[in-house]
């Protein structure tokens, strides 16, 4: 993109290349955030898509799946014919469209919480001995949630969070995660079903489970941490 010294300065940290992990969901963050922040403005066309691929530094299959989870939550349109391509949505149309959403600081204070709390619970279940019957139930919800219908995954993938927090054997914690997946769902409910995110998702899950069935609570942390990460994104880029 060809922008002048100010404007490079000011779109330098939306258009910084996205890290490898999760860039499917920080691609969309980035996008919304260029919108929001008037890098891209109202009825402006977006850059052509391999330009902003290599910008990005992400797969066009990532980029048109992104600009696809955008177009779904009305920040952007697509025109066809003479003239046509991918525009932002005028900044009026867009708020209409997200007028109830949640306030970006309670939004912000429930992400923060599950950042704190879910990946602690995945590293203390990989601590426990688990039981065959509980190590079953682990594997049933995870199953369960990758073989659910579209409607049916949000409560799937909340009682498999649910199950991992169970397995730390903390009533505690065990609270505090139904809390936050309480909150967590409400807002999830906003934004539509993304088949990249979910499949993305789906392995993430099956990564955590098996952290924590084979007793690794550090690789349980951390890739439940990389797993809220790109959830935290997409909410942020679709509903902050």
């Amino acid at each position: 993109m060809s922008l002048g010294k100010v404007e490079a300065l000011w779109a330098r940290s939306v258009y910084s290349p996205v890290p490898v992990r999760n860039a499917f969901e920080v691609t969309v963050e980035r996008l919304a955030q260029s919108i929001r922040l008037g890098v891209l403005v109202g009825g402006e066309r977006l850059p052509p898509e391999r330009e902003l691929a290599e910008t990005l530094g992400v797969s066009r299959v990532t980029l048109r799946e992104a600009i696809g989870a955008l177009r779904s939550a009305g920040l952007i349109e697509s025109r066809r014919g003479r003239g046509g391509g991918t525009f932002v949505v005028s900044p009026r149309a867009s708020r209409a469209r997200t007028a109830n959403r949640q306030p970006a600081a309670d939004m912000d204070d429930m992400l923060d919480l599950r950042r704190i709390v879910e990946p602690g619970a995945a590293a203390l279940a990989a601590t426990r001995t688990l039981t065959a019957a509980d190590r079953a139930t682990l594997l049933r919800f995870l199953r369960e949630s990758t073989t659910c219908s579209a409607g049916r995954r949000r409560l799937a993938d909340s009682r498999l969070h649910m199950a991992i927090a169970a397995a730390s054997e903390s009533p505690s914690v065990v609270s505090v995660v139904g809390d936050v997946q309480l909150k967590l769902t409400e807002a999830l409910r906003r934004i539509p079903v993304i088949p990249a995110n979910i499949e993305h998702s789906d392995r993430q899950h099956a990564a955590v489970v098996a952290a924590i069935l084979a007793g690794e609570p550090d690789v349980a942390r951390s890739t439940m941490e990389e797993h809220l990460d790109a959830s935290a994104a997409l909410l942020r880029g679709l509903l902050g």
